[in-house]
């Protein structure tokens, strides 16, 4: 566990947002500056194949974005090596037609070729890019996929591994949200500044130059394009295994009864807040105990401290959250003053109202 824990030190907090949701085996939503989404998808790319192992798949969304190709985003060839997907493709039976056409139209897709047995798998990271910007119908798909962790193509049922990790990659920027029981499947929520760089990108554009020949200040302009099947280092840094250890340590963590009271208090002031008009979920609560615990073994605790709650309150809640406005503030019901109560809600974000309920609440000794 030592090996682990020092690997675990070495990641930077992009990483560690990865695989706290890897060990939680939850869903978490990234979000950056506009001019930065492209460079952060490549690097949730690098992040995947080479920090974790795992294969990634980058579905690019917009308002035309259809079912279709939805689909074909997310699923990847399968290895030759055997994967540890429960049924990567379960091929669906044809049904039998006493007319001889009749099965042939059913193998047609909508582009008159024939459809083939479907092979491939559900990536194991999906990273969708502007999923707050497709239709309903295609967000529709993505809450299906994480909720049954099933696909179904026009010829298999495809089902994702136990490493499935979805990740909602959208601009801060942007005043598109996504749909809110959807939103509400996402444990956890990180924003990525420039500030915090994009290392694994920039270990890669350095050996793409130490290889580079005569033509180097020519080639160092251009930009390949990141290959999932063919991660830059020779083995990942956090290895499925390590993945699955943690996953078993986090389940024997142990959790005081005031600890356990404490977590509970803060759901409920949550709730009572009078900057909070919703957003606090019976699907949140349940996925703030689940970070409580996947990050005990993360900081190589076997127990869980007041600080570790305090951690998931603020990554859980951060997407949630509906501020209150004058008009919906609970004061109002028995007599506040309009503008009293708009002065008191002023400029108030999300992280406030956040910081609000932790102070508000009595933390154990």
């Amino acid at each position: 566990m030592d090996s682990t824990a020092a690997k675990i030190q070495a990641l930077g907090d992009l990483e560690l947002a990865v695989l706290l949701c890897l060990v939680a085996q939850q869903h978490c939503i990234i979000s950056t500056q506009n001019l930065l989404l492209d460079t952060l998808a490549r690097e949730l790319q690098l992040i995947a194949t080479n920090i974790f192992g795992l294969s990634c798949a980058l579905v690019n969304c917009s308002a035309t974005t259809t079912l279709d190709d939805f689909r074909a985003s997310v699923l990847v060839d399968a290895p030759n090596t055997v994967d540890d997907h429960l049924a990567s493709s379960t091929h669906l039976s044809l049904p039998s037609f006493k007319h001889p056409t009749s099965r042939q139209t059913f193998l047609r897709n909508q582009s008159g070729a024939s459809n083939e047995l479907d092979d491939r798998k559900i990536a194991d990271i999906i990273i969708a890019k502007d999923l707050n910007m497709a239709n309903t119908n295609v967000q529709t798909q993505a809450l299906e996929l994480m909720r049954t962790k099933r696909l179904f193509s026009h010829t298999a049922m495809h089902s994702t591994s136990k490493h499935f990790l979805f990740i909602a990659l959208q601009a801060s920027e942007s005043t598109s949200k996504l749909a809110f029981h959807l939103n509400d499947m996402f444990a956890i929520s990180h924003f990525h500044t420039q500030d915090d760089g994009f290392p694994n990108l920039e270990e890669q554009d350095f050996k793409e130059q130490s290889h580079s020949n005569d033509a180097a200040s020519i080639s160092s302009v251009v930009k390949h394009q990141l290959s999932n099947e063919e991660p830059l280092s020779g083995s990942p840094t956090i290895t499925p295994e390590d993945i699955q250890d943690m996953r078993a340590s986090s389940k024997a963590v142990r959790v005081s009864a005031e600890v356990a009271a404490y977590l509970h208090n803060i759901v409920i002031f949550m709730r009572l807040n009078r900057f909070v008009a919703g957003g606090v979920s019976a699907y949140a609560t349940r996925h703030f105990r689940a970070i409580v615990y996947a990050l005990a073994p993360l900081h190589g605790l076997e127990y869980v401290p007041p600080s570790l709650v305090d951690l998931a309150a603020r990554k859980v809640y951060a997407h949630r959250l509906i501020l209150a406005t004058p008009s919906t503030e609970r004061s109002m019901q028995w007599g506040s003053d309009f503008r009293a109560v708009e002065q008191v809600l002023k400029d108030v974000t999300v992280a406030d109202a956040i910081e609000s309920v932790l102070s508000s609440v009595e933390a154990p000794l």
